[in-house]
């Protein structure tokens, strides 16, 4: 494990920055969402929060998991089910949660964080990593390592069925339920036909439906180990102090091989792509284009480009599409989607407004995208993105959540923090044949997935003779 210590002592706080090196793109194949069911489990406790007596609760948990495995068999039969047997096996398995979580303290482990003064507990699962952070009293730091020590080393699985549904709820709400979000998934799963980019997050619903805890204990197993793991720690600590007491503590967690990095490489694409969603909602037009990892030496031209087509009032696509020609509510692009640690995809979208259409955002995107192609960035923009980089890169290290954030990526992607500051360096080397060229190489044709929501108007129930509807 790569534990890092800054000093800040401004105030009698410190942040931290739990950043586990795998995230919905190592999701084992056929268990989609996974990461995501993780990251929600690590609020559970542990073998010592959370629990009024764990021996009999590891007693129970095993026979929630036993009478699990009986009642999926059953279940996953496709052909010879037995109805009788499987809402007998479905008994006995709920039976069984039943008298396990007799054993559970509810929310123990956030309680304990929140009573002692900590803020803004939470975690996130990318594509690429999952993340958990909170700030505390300084004076917490021994009571902060035992709690994050305990839920990355030994945690339990309990509740796992019950924060199953919430996590398929939370799918019906986000995926499901939202036009954009049913657009969103198709349009990566039609980008990609080989990297696990094109599998949905939060998880497809077959999937997440029937994962176990048992599944989630070898993922925990695989990749919640010190060395696929980076800890930042930044604030009113003493790094000759911190150390000690952190190293007790981590040292704890029990050691394992990183893991194999992923073999799956996304084939170049040769064709156009498109998802086209009709139904009686917001118009929407999104499309991509396939570019390079993170470690492309021309990763700051495409933080440029996004700058330059979306940053502020000034950017190109709000004064074309927003501002003249009055046809879209918004319209952006972003890069790295939907993440940087594998070749991911340089975004754009627009909402069109009443009375446009998604062809019309199609073609004023294009429109720019080929000036971008054929003529010069200005001085002014080139030098507006440098400064607006050179301050968000400042801003961003001005608290101390935001730097232990950046530490911990940095540290994680590079092998090096250091390597952040590196990064005015890129920026400043960023020149205008420099965008045209990417521009050139990236926005074509054959390397474009496009998707679009197409309003069209809810059909009328047909009356019949009599007048009934």
């Amino acid at each position: 494990m790569t534990l890092i210590v800054c000093e800040r002592p401004e105030a009698p706080v410190f942040s931290f920055y739990t950043l586990v090196d795998a995230g919905s793109a190592d999701d084992p194949q056929g268990a989609s969402g996974l990461a995501h069911m993780f990251e929600h489990m690590a609020f559970k406790g542990s073998t010592e929060i959370g629990t009024t007596n764990y021996p009999a609760e590891k007693v129970a948990l095993a026979k929630v998991e036993t009478a699990y495995a009986a009642y999926d068999d059953e279940y996953r039969k496709r052909v010879g089910q037995d109805p009788a047997k499987l809402a007998q096996l479905k008994k006995a398995f709920e039976d069984a949660q039943e008298a396990a979580q007799k054993y559970v303290i509810p929310n123990q482990f956030s309680e304990i964080a929140e009573q002692n003064g900590a803020v803004g507990i939470n975690a996130s699962t990318g594509e690429d990593s999952t993340q958990y952070f909170w700030s505390m009293p300084s004076n917490r730091l021994e009571l902060w390592a035992y709690l994050e020590s305990q839920r990355i080393g030994h945690p339990v699985q309990r509740e796992f069925y019950k924060e199953r549904d919430v996590v398929q709820e939370e799918r019906r709400m986000r995926i499901d339920s939202s036009p954009i979000g049913r657009m969103v998934e198709q349009f990566l799963a039609t980008a990609y036909v080989a990297h696990p980019y094109g599998r949905s997050g939060v998880g497809w619903e077959s999937e997440i439906s029937q994962v176990s805890a048992t599944e989630a204990e070898a993922f925990h197993k695989k990749y919640y180990v010190p060395s696929n793991i980076v800890i930042a720690v930044v604030g009113d600590v003493k790094a000759a102090d911190a150390l000690p007491v952190l190293e007790r503590y981590f040292a704890k967690i029990p050691a394992g091989p990183k893991p194999t990095p992923m073999t799956t490489v996304e084939p170049p694409q040769f064709a156009e792509k498109s998802v086209i969603i009709r139904e009686a909602t917001q118009p929407f037009y999104l499309e991509g284009y396939h570019r390079p990892d993170y470690r492309d030496p021309d990763d700051s031209v495409y933080d440029a480009i996004t700058d330059i087509f979306s940053n502020g009032r000034t950017a190109r696509l709000y004064r074309s599409l927003v501002r003249d020609q009055r046809i879209a509510a918004e319209a952006q692009g972003f890069s790295g989607f939907p993440g940087e640690k594998f070749p991911g995809l340089f975004a754009f979208y627009a909402v069109p407004l009443p009375g446009h259409n998604p062809e019309e955002m199609r073609t004023a995107i294009h429109k720019e995208l080929d000036r971008l192609k054929t003529e010069d960035v200005t001085d002014e923009e080139l030098a507006r993105f440098k400064t607006r980089a050179r301050a968000d890169l400042l801003r961003g290290l001005a608290d101390n959540d935001g730097l232990a954030h950046q530490l911990a990526e940095y540290q994680t992607r590079y092998g090096d923090w250091r390597e952040l500051f590196r990064e005015l360096d890129k920026i400043n080397a960023v020149t205008k044949a420099d965008i045209r060229r990417v521009a050139n190489k990236i926005f074509v044709e054959s390397n474009l997935t496009s998707a679009r929501i197409e309003f069209v108007a809810p059909q009328k129930p047909m009356k019949t003779s009599g007048g009934t509807e």
